[in-house]
């Protein structure tokens, strides 16, 4: 099948101008000023005009088979389904394990990504969780990532947090080495995703592997950094060194009223602060659980992550926030991409279609593409999960 969209202003994310974009299959066939066909083959046409083509999001965290817990077996929070992705301009994410990693399991994980592919959707996941001993789907880590097309990685490790395992340096370089060679055996960049929590530690945990063992920044990826204003600072300067810092989109008005930042204001605040914009990330956390405790970590609430705010704060940071539209798009599409080393997030001929087409007022879906798949069309789900 050729798709053919004509007059769009395109970001990849880095802007390209007004092109014409031909899609054959999965892929990008061509992107130029002007394509004209002259074939009997079916050819479906989208004008653009007045719209802009972007990347489709990586979330490069979602709880895709539910999270939660921490209020008793009743507030395990819902699976994620396909359109709740779509729908938000997500094409690509990444499940993983949180707190609960006991009745929570990576088969239950990697069979629910491999569902989600099946859908249509770009899903990959995490072996590991909150803690230590990491578990995993065959009973080694290296296994796991070597072997298993879906694993890309390890994570989120919980630290500065009382529901973590209270690493220490040492076992914290081990896993990420171990990691690191699973990686390079499997040609995979094998990240480590980092949960940091509230506590006053901050990022300090990473910074002591960094200084005393053979272990860069850039082998973790720490989340919700936009937690309150010392962690985001903390965050701004693990990013001078070197590393990549994501912001988490789902929040709750308790936690906002507290002194957490909304992640497209911290996006904004930390380029303000001249951080690298290429160090910059946000994710949706979606289908977490959002527990809301006191100051002596008893549980005062919990809500539950959503996708869509991803889009949200993608469409706040632009409108809200004053942060350029090549910015914002870059923390949703080719920075996360690149932290996690997949082959997404970036418009080229020969690239995989995964693509949105965006009200350029608005900044909403108004098309979804993945792997050339027409998911949404006029802003509508035209392709659901099984049981949707």
């Amino acid at each position: 099948m050729l798709t053919l969209i004509k007059n769009a202003d395109v970001y990849s994310p880095q802007p390209l101008g007004q092109q014409d974009m031909l899609i054959a299959g999965q892929h990008i066939l061509s992107i130029a000023p002007s394509i004209e066909l002259n074939t009997n083959v079916a050819v479906t046409c989208i004008d653009a005009s007045g719209c802009i083509i972007t990347p489709g999001f990586v979330d490069s965290l979602v709880h895709v088979c539910g999270g939660g817990g921490e209020d008793g077996f009743a507030s395990r929070t819902p699976e994620m389904q396909l359109t709740d992705a779509t729908l938000s301009g997500i094409t690509t994410v990444v499940g993983a394990l949180g707190t609960d990693s006991i009745a929570r399991t990576h088969s239950n994980l990697v069979a629910k990504t491999k569902g989600l592919r099946e859908e249509g959707l770009n899903a990959y996941c995490y072996t590991g969780s909150y803690h230590f001993p990491a578990p995993t789907l065959t009973q080694s880590l290296e296994n796991d990532i070597m072997f298993v097309d879906e694993i890309i990685g390890v994570g989120e490790v919980a630290i500065s947090d009382h529901r973590s395992s209270q690493p220490c340096a040492q076992r914290l370089a081990e896993l990420a080495s171990h990691a690191r060679v699973a990686g390079m055996l499997s040609k995979k960049r094998a990240p480590v995703s980092i949960h940091v929590g509230p506590a006053d530690t901050h990022l300090a945990l990473l910074h002591e592997v960094a200084e005393n063992y053979d272990v860069p920044l850039n082998r973790f990826y720490p989340t919700h950094i936009n937690r309150n204003r010392a962690l985001l600072d903390a965050g701004i300067r693990f990013a001078a060194g070197g590393g990549t810092i994501d912001f988490t989109t789902s929040t709750t008005e308790y936690d906002l009223a507290h002194g957490e930042y909304a992640a497209a204001a911290a996006l904004a605040y930390a380029l303000n602060a001249n951080t690298d914009p290429t160090r910059l990330t946000m994710s949706s956390d979606g289908h977490a659980s959002l527990p809301v405790f006191d100051d002596s970590n008893n549980l005062i609430g919990l809500e539950v992550g959503r996708e869509v705010s991803l889009l949200d704060a993608f469409v706040d940071a632009v409108k809200k926030y004053g942060v350029p539209l090549e910015h914002a798009l870059m923390s949703v599409t080719s920075n996360p991409a690149d932290v996690l080393g997949i082959k997404k997030g970036q418009l080229a001929a020969g690239a995989d279609a995964d693509l949105l087409i965006l009200d350029s007022q608005r900044l909403r879906p108004i098309h979804v593409f993945s792997r050339g798949q027409h998911m949404v069309e006029e802003g509508k789900a035209i392709i659901t999960g099984r049981f949707e």
